[in-house]
């Protein structure tokens, strides 16, 4: 039976409205692919949901490979600010439906330290027991070590454990934990009725 929930952030909680920024900003479609291979598919990036490189240093690094113009964008989008954060709609609901249930509810992303900066922007989480974010720790999905350790900081049971990712290979990590997983496609009242099923 299903008495804890572990959610992913972005992608399920939330999303940043990139593209919002990009019109903000003036930034054309030649440089917004410039963008999203040099920040968001980049080494620096990954480095950083580990918690292995400071914002500074991903900045100085990525900087050298972009033009002088989109400096200022490399900033904004490594430190995570200056974006509008949209709520997956229904989310708060779902969770605040199964606070009041009785169930555990907590969070465990793959993202840098910035998360501290902005998490009180996402509704659903106000609604969570905790949170564990990959840059603190050091270990990143789908490593099945930050399934483990979430489990023993939350002090819950895989076995009793629902995993919620928008990414298929991380739920199936955690399925090799001994948790339930559910592939989130942006269908909250799907995730809705398996949840129903598991806590039946």
């Amino acid at each position: 039976m299903i008495r804890n929930l572990l959610f992913d952030l972005v992608g399920v909680l939330m999303r940043f409205d990139t593209e919002g920024y990009y019109r903000a900003q003036g930034i054309g479609p030649g440089d917004a692919n410039i963008l999203r291979r040099e920040v968001f598919r980049s080494l620096e990036w990954a480095m950083q949901d580990r918690g292995a490189i400071s914002d500074d240093d991903a900045i100085t690094s990525i900087c050298v490979r972009v033009p002088a113009r989109l400096h200022g964008a490399v900033g904004d989008l490594i430190r995570r600010e200056n974006r509008a954060i949209l709520p997956v709609t229904g989310m708060e609901e779902l969770a605040r439906e199964c606070k009041a249930r009785g169930l555990g509810i907590y969070l465990l992303s793959n993202t840098s330290t910035a998360f501290h900066r902005f998490q009180t922007q996402v509704p659903a989480l106000r609604h969570f027991d905790g949170a564990l974010i990959s840059a603190d720790v050091g270990l990143v999905k789908p490593d099945p070590e930050i399934f483990r350790l979430a489990c023993k900081r939350f002090g819950i049971e895989p076995a009793e454990t629902a995993f919620i990712d928008d990414t298929p290979i991380n739920a199936e990590a955690a399925l090799h934990v001994g948790m339930r997983a559910f592939v989130f496609n942006d269908d909250v009242d799907a995730l809705r009725a398996w949840l129903d099923r598991g806590l039946a």
